[in-house]
């Protein structure tokens, strides 16, 4: 029996488990897929906006996987500086795949970054998504105005979910707490501002046609930003479709008139963030930088400065892994050194040692982009598999775990918590609701598992 652990459960740990009990090569596979939360599914449960019904669905295709017998969820178990290490978990396991993501923001490098009421949009998705570990702290209170700094669809998200109303977002699993601070907002504008023009923006055609279907926004582009777009003033033929699709829908946004809407989302180009200004100790502002096309795909600095008023600035500029103690780590590239899923220490293959997912490739792609990810690296390690299997490893490596000192949440325990917030949602007139908590979420799997 060939026994593998992976490390994380979002969309590229689970594929990756599928891949492995689908593939006919290795008769006999055991996967324990590790998290150090006691929840599963990773992004598509802390990471993907409450009101993403159609995506947050995804789950049930994970949760298919999950329940195949082959395949053991184990919760409440950190890889890791605080947890057990790499090497211990090679003497349990044949192979490890580590597919742990990539889980710091990027910054922007700018004076004023630090000042309260600036945040990583992570906080703010973790905020509103009830991850157990999210900074406490009610974003919009007190905020008239909120800047995006960024044009993905992670800026989308959150701009939307500032935009929306307290009652659009209540059918939604999103956090008691979170909700009355969002019903008690009084953001009124959100700008969401990118530094190069609409053809370079990395937002998809159907999360930014989304912004102009609030019915509680409306969705305002200024003509002079669009005035600076080679591809928009030349119809260039030669941009991508996607491109094609998204410059129709700034240019729809841009000639049509204003809306009367409780909020406004002001959706700017060609201005790049040189500082965020203060008064009275927070945030009151971000100086932008008017920029131009420089003719190769880039932009350039024109000089010209812009200041756009805002109490509560959210960074959304993207994501880099982070070094987990004992595994190797590329920090330029922010990914574990790998060839095709093989680790590589000192540029040679670790025996034993894999990678799935953003920690192997860097954040990018969609949900779907780490299905093939992850079976290249199930085909390299079934090619590696009759040396895996001669090594010698724990019988019983969840024993093992728990005498070490580990308190697993198994998939009993994980039903439970599911029970429990179904539970919570009932008592408070909604749907499922989610445990916004440690605490919470452990004695919650503790009943199921007892």
């Amino acid at each position: 029996m060939l026994r593998v652990a992976v490390v994380g459960s979002g969309p590229s740990g689970v594929y990756a488990a599928q891949a492995l009990t689908q593939q006919l090569r290795v008769p006999e596979v055991r996967v324990h897929i590790l998290d150090r939360l006691p929840c599963p599914y990773g992004l598509v449960r802390y990471g993907v906006a409450p009101d993403h019904e159609k995506i947050k669905s995804l789950q049930n295709n994970l949760r298919s996987v999950l329940e195949d017998e082959r395949i053991e969820f184990i919760g409440n178990v950190e890889v890791g500086a605080h947890g057990i290490g790499p090497r211990e978990l090679l003497e349990l396991y044949h192979a490890v795949i580590y597919c742990v993501g990539a889980a710091q923001d990027r910054r922007l490098g700018i004076p004023g970054e630090d000042l309260p009421g600036s945040h990583s949009a992570t906080e703010f998705v973790a905020w509103y998504s009830a991850h157990p570990d999210a900074v406490a702290g009610d974003f919009a209170l007190g905020a008239r105005s909120a800047v995006v700094i960024g044009v993905g669809n992670v800026a989308v998200d959150v701009a939307r979910i500032l935009a929306r109303g307290a009652d659009e977002l209540r059918p939604t699993d999103v956090p008691q707490g979170a909700l009355g601070a969002l019903e008690a907002s009084q953001v009124r504008e959100v700008h969401m501002v990118g530094r190069r023009g609409p053809a370079q923006a990395k937002f998809t055609t159907k999360e930014l046609r989304e912004l102009g279907s609030l019915p509680s926004a409306d969705v305002r582009v200024e003509q002079s930003d669009l005035a600076l777009e080679p591809a928009y003033t030349t119809q260039d033929t030669t941009l991508s479709a996607a491109a094609r699709r998204n410059l129709e829908v700034v240019r729809g946004w841009a000639t049509r008139p204003p809306q009367v809407r409780p909020r406004t989302i002001r959706v700017r180009f060609f201005l790049r963030p040189v500082e965020l200004l203060e008064r009275d100790g927070r945030v009151s502002g971000v100086r932008f930088e008017r920029t131009a096309p420089d003719g190769e795909g880039g932009v350039r600095g024109t000089g010209s400065y812009e200041d756009i008023e805002a109490q509560l600035v959210l960074r959304a500029v993207g994501y880099r892994g982070v070094p987990m103690p004992g595994l190797p780590f590329d920090a330029p590239h922010g990914t574990v050194p790998n060839a095709g899923g093989r680790v590589l220490r000192d540029g040679e293959h670790a025996p034993g040692e894999y990678v799935a997912g953003w920690i192997k490739r860097g954040p990018t792609g969609v949900i779907g982009t780490n299905r093939p990810c992850a079976k290249e690296t199930v085909s390299a390690l079934l090619d590696d598999a009759p040396e895996l299997a001669l090594r010698t490893v724990a019988d019983d490596p969840l024993a093992r775990l728990r005498e070490a000192g580990h308190h697993p949440v198994q998939w009993p325990g994980w039903l439970a918590i599911e029970r429990a917030e179904a539970e919570l949602g009932r008592t408070l007139g909604r749907g499922s609701v989610k445990i916004a908590d440690w605490p919470g979420l452990l004695a919650a799997a503790d009943a199921g598992s007892g």
